[in-house]
């Protein structure tokens, strides 16, 4: 896992912690942490601990970012509802390159090159004391609190799933 921390999205992140204030470091995961249950596999923790930092696209053709817990799938109609919008478009991986800067299974919810139009983060992550987040590389992610996420992000509290 050498040079991991020499990445330029891992470094783009750092810089953007270090100016929020963000108080967890950098974990090099031996294995990935592509998907929630790798990550939570990882690190010997609950999958719903998982933070994941999920895009779509809205009407307007913006990002809309949602800190996700891993313990349940994102309900697009529920927050398209609750957003009072007609519905979210998929994110490929090309468009969450070009929004975020980072690559699909290392999207940080921290330091993107162009800042989403709406940032919602599950209320569920509220049920733990440290939740973990992507750090831009799929092997590297950082422990955090709900609390710290919305501070650091200007998140919205909302229920995203089931």
């Amino acid at each position: 896992m050498d040079g991991i921390l020499e990445k330029a999205a891992v470094k783009r992140f750092q810089e953007a912690a270090t100016k929020l204030g963000v108080k967890g470091e950098v974990n090099i995961l031996a294995e990935t942490a592509r998907t929630a249950i790798d990550a939570a596999n990882g690190l010997g923790i609950e999958v719903g601990q998982i933070a994941s930092s999920l895009i779509f696209k809205l009407p307007s053709g913006n990002p809309l970012l949602i800190i996700t817990s891993g313990r349940h799938r994102v309900d697009t109609d529920l927050v398209a509802k609750n957003l009072d919008i007609p519905g979210l478009g998929r994110a490929d991986a090309n468009y969450v390159k070009e929004v975020s800067g980072y690559s699909v299974g290392g999207v940080s919810p921290l330091g993107w090159i162009s800042k989403p139009e709406i940032i919602l983060i599950d209320e569920a992550l509220n049920d733990y004391d440290i939740v973990w987040a992507a750090s831009g590389h799929p092997h590297a992610v950082y422990p955090t609190t709900y609390a710290e996420l919305i501070t650091c992000t200007g998140a919205k509290p909302m229920v995203v799933g089931d």
